[in-house]
């Protein structure tokens, strides 16, 4: 069978598309501080699962996506997200294999890496940086994943 026709890229595009929008939708500010980066899991899900079916391209799309919604830097998210896909791409088949526990650390750890890269830029590009809340991004996010793994796993037929 051709690898090609395994791939699931609707599916990859569609939870991508439904995670930009949870990412962008406004939110009241208690509910802000904590909302998790919806689409930074996605991505991470999809490169760890499938990761020939986007490559790098999708990631540094989806993150100019996000930086045209959020009204940020140009290529800012998309270098995180691209930075952050290109590890989960190099190393999916040892994630893969771990324990769920397991990888919601390795998922809490890329997201940490995530807004560092994001933090990062901020700060050279004289953006205001709100380094306290911003870290509970990636708890929520970590906490999350046991969550988001298993709802996208049933959309595709894991290898």
């Amino acid at each position: 069978m051709n690898a090609r026709a395994v791939e699931p890229r609707a599916a990859m595009l569609f939870s991508s598309f439904v995670a930009l929008i949870f990412q962008v939708v406004p939110l009241p500010a208690g509910l802000s501080i904590v909302r998790p980066a919806f689409l930074v899991i996605v991505v991470l899900y999809w490169s760890i699962s499938a990761p020939r079916a986007g490559g790098l391209f999708f990631p540094f799309l989806c993150g100019l996506a996000l930086d045209v919604f959020q009204g940020a830097v140009l290529g800012e998210h998309g270098l995180a997200l691209v930075t952050v896909a290109f590890l989960a791409i190099r190393f999916h088949l040892l994630i893969r294999n771990k324990p769920l526990f397991e990888q919601a650390l390795i998922a809490f750890a890329a997201l940490a890496f995530y807004e560092f890269i994001v933090w990062c830029i901020d700060g050279f590009s004289g953006h205001t940086l709100n380094a306290g809340l911003r870290w509970l991004h990636p708890i929520t996010g970590g906490l999350l994943w046991p969550v988001v793994s298993g709802v996208l796993a049933r959309t595709h037929r894991p290898r």
